[in-house]
């Protein structure tokens, strides 16, 4: 009877002891997420946190999606299928002045200079976007550059029902434009280059990009994205969130070797080299805009992001337009001092 009752209190001394360590699923919240494209070198500080633990650390479990463009995690976050995404503003602003009530809303800016392009072959007789009139331009169905097309056009003068538009998987992008079978095609800078680095072009000489930003588009981009239910329910998760990403993109930015380790243990088949690369040239040119030197790397330009709201109504006649605190919530990243000012 004694070893009996000795036992049960062993037992219960250890559930009790179980239920307080730190980093036991059941005691944690759970957090799906989705990336703007397949696993590659800029997402290195989203596996750093998860395997490093700094997630888990605030209290969550983190599970890691890859992504099929910048546009395409927008809906996902809206239908409940994720509760946290990586994706473009300017699709997330559209789907607010539409759906209000389910757009997520973005509280972590990372792509802060505009890095939508038109790519074409050195040759083309493509110079300008209102060349691209008669001719085939392809992308992903999800790409970011591909959305706000609209909005370029317009400032570009370029009659868009003129223009043939075909979507094909990422991966076949650089191939179609190399082959001919597209004109050009829609994309970020750096993932054209470096995708077309991967198949044995040389982007420099084989290139030509077509910037937005030459166009009157003066956007932000990708941003950590939150679902409008989950921010509600786990306003906390949302803050410890953006505290070990924050932990982990500064760890990174200074030792950029650490951060493409944990990218070669989720892909292993990626170019290491490569993917390296591609990480430092993303947060040199995509993310060190002049604005973060006041605000902090995570934070918006209240009247910058007011122009962007406006370009993308304009550009996609929505008849309505979203108030900033709908698209950009600002009330869970850590503190200023802690947010990098220079990358």
């Amino acid at each position: 009877m004694k070893l009996a009752r000795t036992c049960t209190a062993l037992l219960f001394a250890l559930i009790a002891s179980t239920a307080v360590l730190p980093g036991i699923a059941s005691a944690q919240t759970k957090i799906k997420m989705t990336l703007n494209w397949k696993f590659e070198g800029p997402q290195a500080w989203f596996f750093l946190a998860q395997e490093k633990g700094y997630f888990k650390a605030e209290g969550l479990d983190v599970e890691i999606d890859q992504g099929e463009g910048s546009a395409a995690p927008i809906p996902k976050l809206a239908n409940g299928a994720y509760d946290a995404g990586f994706g473009d503003l300017n699709a997330l602003i559209d789907m607010s002045a539409k759906f209000p009530a389910t757009a997520p809303v973005a509280v972590y800016m990372i792509y802060n200079v505009t890095p939508f392009v038109v790519a074409v072959k050195k040759d083309s007789p493509i110079k300008t976007l209102k060349d691209l009139e008669g001719r085939t331009v392809g992308a992903p169905a999800g790409d970011g550059s591909l959305k706000l097309f609209p909005l370029v056009a317009k400032n570009a003068k370029v009659d868009v029902s003129k223009v043939n538009i075909t979507n094909m998987a990422p991966n076949l992008r650089e191939p179609m434009l190399m082959r001919g079978q597209v004109d050009a095609v829609f994309g970020y800078t750096l993932t054209i280059k470096f995708s077309a680095k991967a198949i044995g072009m040389d982007p420099d000489k084989d290139l030509r990009f077509i910037n937005y930003s030459d166009n009157g588009v003066d956007s932000y981009s990708n941003a950590v994205l939150f679902s409008q239910k989950f921010v509600k329910e786990n306003p906390k998760a949302v803050a410890g969130f953006l505290r070990a990403l924050n932990r982990a993109i500064n760890e990174v930015v200074a030792n950029p070797e650490a951060g493409i380790e944990y990218v070669m243990k989720r892909e292993p088949l990626l170019k290491r080299d490569v993917e390296k690369e591609k990480l430092i040239a993303t947060y040199k040119e995509q993310m060190d805009a002049p604005e973060i030197a006041k605000i902090g790397l995570g934070d918006v330009d209240d009247e910058r992001l007011k122009r962007n709201i406006a370009l993308v109504v304009d550009a996609q006649q929505l008849t309505r337009t979203p108030a900033p605190l709908e698209i950009f919530d600002r009330r869970f990243l850590p503190p200023r001092s802690e947010r990098a000012s220079k990358l």
